[in-house]
């Protein structure tokens, strides 16, 4: 396989150090409950147990006050995309004007790409259509997540940290530049559709599976505090059942991962870049995932013990 990005760029780096940082973070909290209990109330301990939870997975969290400064409310979740929503939709009409119209892109948007991306190279085999799709699906992706935030999720009094939103509002304006990086190492022949190709419609498949998965996932969590009637009963806590729930505690998050390898099978596999960014959401998911896997086990008896956190039969 002949991957598109044959050298170090920073969005290479960017991506690595975040996958690997998540990875880290992941083993540490599963390594966690072997430490002493003296070190688990060290101030040390406490940061990264409130710098890797939010919501639920924080509620029980012991800080102290000066830590809680920095608490955000979880529901500004919608935020995130919101941003992504904008912005990426820019960058894709921006896009599209320069491969339909064949308008030059703007000074301010080349001059973020050549720094991002480097040097492009020539010898790439990712084609426009895919750039061009995977923005596409990712302003699809973040539009319908923003609707199911404001119209279907029933968010509770969780928080998050400063640093987790400030992290979630540029995470999506470094994504779509991630995504254009593609094309500034690829190569465009014939017209769009005439590129077509198989991966183009595997991956879309993919996509809209995964989801339908997620979407599903997210009304059956609502539905744990709203009634027949749609109107919001409590906001406690309850075991989630139906669908994907009964293989797994988190089967929106396994839906996030499908979605991002959906991407990365639209770009025909080609893109080193992307599978790294799979990696990292991977390796952020799982933490999330294992982190309300834990919660639902200590705080339910009848818990049921062969759920696994994220990935069904596997972990």
């Amino acid at each position: 396989m002949i991957w598109s990005s044959v050298g170090r760029s920073y969005a290479d780096v960017l991506w690595a150090f975040l996958a690997s940082s998540f990875l880290v973070a992941f083993c540490a909290h599963k390594f966690s409950p072997h430490l002493p209990r003296k070190y688990q109330a060290c101030g040390l301990f406490v940061v990264f147990q409130d710098l890797i939870r939010y919501g639920k997975t924080k509620q029980n969290l012991k800080r102290n006050d000066w830590l809680r400064v920095f608490d955000v409310p979880k529901r500004w979740f919608w935020h995130f995309y919101a941003v992504s929503v904008v912005w990426n939709g820019v960058l894709l009409a921006l896009y599209l004007n320069y491969t339909c119209q064949h308008q030059p892109q703007p000074s301010w948007l080349t001059g973020l790409l050549d720094m991002v991306a480097g040097v492009p190279s020539t010898d790439s085999q990712v084609p426009q259509l895919s750039t061009l799709l995977v923005q596409l699906l990712l302003c699809v992706h973040s539009l319908r997540r923003l609707l199911e935030c404001l119209f279907v999720s029933v968010f509770s009094d969780g928080a998050l940290h400063l640093v987790q939103y400030l992290f979630g509002l540029g995470y999506y304006i470094a994504l779509g530049l991630t995504v254009l990086c593609s094309d500034r190492r690829g190569k465009g022949t014939g017209t769009l559709l005439s590129q077509l190709d198989w991966f183009h419609v595997t991956g879309s498949a993919l996509f809209i599976g995964a989801s339908l998965l997620q979407h599903q996932s997210m009304v059956l969590l609502a539905r744990l505090r709203t009634g027949t009637s749609g109107t919001v009963e409590t906001l406690a806590h309850r075991v989630p059942k139906g669908g994907c729930f009964e293989l797994v505690s988190c089967p929106h998050y396994f839906a996030e991962l499908l979605i991002y390898i959906s991407l990365s099978l639209v770009f025909g596999g080609l893109c080193l870049t992307w599978w790294l960014v799979v990696l990292y959401v991977l390796f952020n998911q799982a933490l999330a995932a294992q982190l309300c896997h834990d919660l639902y086990i200590s705080k339910y008896e009848s818990y049921p013990r062969h759920r696994k956190a994220f990935l069904p039969f596997v972990l």
